[in-house]
């Protein structure tokens, strides 16, 4: 029996940068384009979309510089959450997504929230794990990374390299999860990923340039508060990086926002994929009717 919705893989050049992305579901179904977060891929939503690919049209890409796109020379190419979302918005752009749901996972947020920023008639709803735009949301770990923002040094920047460390990568992965339920595979594969030369340095100049993520959380809010997007929250609470009070804070400036709680770390896909399905069903029945 043939699986009725397949996942296929692709590569289009953008701007310059073979891009790649994973696909499924049918075109002329409503579309929701998925952004991957730090140290991973598109290979992230492996689980997901399978569940979601009857009802929607799904697209993952993988930025410059992470999974199976393009990793430019970072002195032709700059690696900047700027950058990457006028890459990403130029892909979009390029395949057809004239309109989509945006599920922002972590370095997904600020990527995706840029393009709504943007184009915010291009936005039919918003689906946000992890995917912080408050300063309510930012862990412990944040204020250290401000202090070097404000006084970078050659050194700081080379301690910061740790994040691409396997044991690092294997944490983000583990923390704040039940044990014995996330596969390795995932983090085997980051690992894997960040292992690569060069990608170190690449990774560090979105490390240093995350600040400019910070600096436009105001900007993110304005957009929120005006245009009023259906958004749903489905958090991992024990998130040491990303801290569910980012979560909540969607309330603010959101009339309607759903927040869910979920019990795991930061990577809540990894275990809890089908449950983020079913609220993504049920509140996107509800959206897009």
């Amino acid at each position: 029996m043939n699986e009725p919705n397949p996942v296929s893989y692709h590569k289009i050049e953008v701007d310059g940068v073979n891009v790649f992305y994973r696909k499924a579901g049918n075109p002329e179904k409503p579309a929701i384009l998925l952004l991957h977060g730090f140290p991973s891929a598109s290979h992230m939503f492996r689980d997901l979309i399978p569940l979601l690919s009857d009802d929607y049209y799904l697209v993952a890409p993988d930025y410059p510089g992470f999974g199976q796109s393009d990793c430019p020379d970072r002195k032709s190419f700059p690696y900047t959450f700027h950058e990457l979302s006028e890459i990403i918005e130029t892909f979009t752009e390029k395949i057809g997504l004239d309109k989509f749901a945006m599920y922002v996972f972590d370095y997904g947020a600020p990527i995706g929230f840029r393009i709504a920023v943007r184009h915010p008639a291009r936005i039919t709803a918003i689906i946000t794990q992890n995917g912080n735009v408050y300063r309510e949301g930012l862990g412990k770990k944040w204020a250290a990374r401000e202090e070097y923002w404000t006084h970078p040094t050659p050194e700081l920047r080379k301690s910061y390299q740790v994040a691409f460390a396997p044991e690092t990568i294997i944490d983000q992965y583990l923390t704040g999860t039940q044990e014995d339920r996330v596969a390795p595979d995932g983090y085997t594969l980051d690992i894997a990923y960040m292992s690569r030369p060069g990608i170190a340095e690449i990774q560090s100049d979105l490390i240093f340039d995350y600040q400019t993520n910070v600096a436009m959380y105001p900007v993110y809010q304005e957009y929120l508060r005006k245009y009023q997007p259906p958004l749903l929250a489905v958090w991992g609470k024990n998130d040491p990086s990303f801290i569910y009070p980012g979560a909540e804070a969607f309330k603010k400036d959101l009339l309607h926002a759903e927040i869910h709680l979920i019990d795991s770390g930061h990577f809540a896909l990894e275990t809890h994929a089908f449950e983020i399905a079913e609220y993504m069903k049920r509140f996107l029945e509800k959206k897009l009717e």
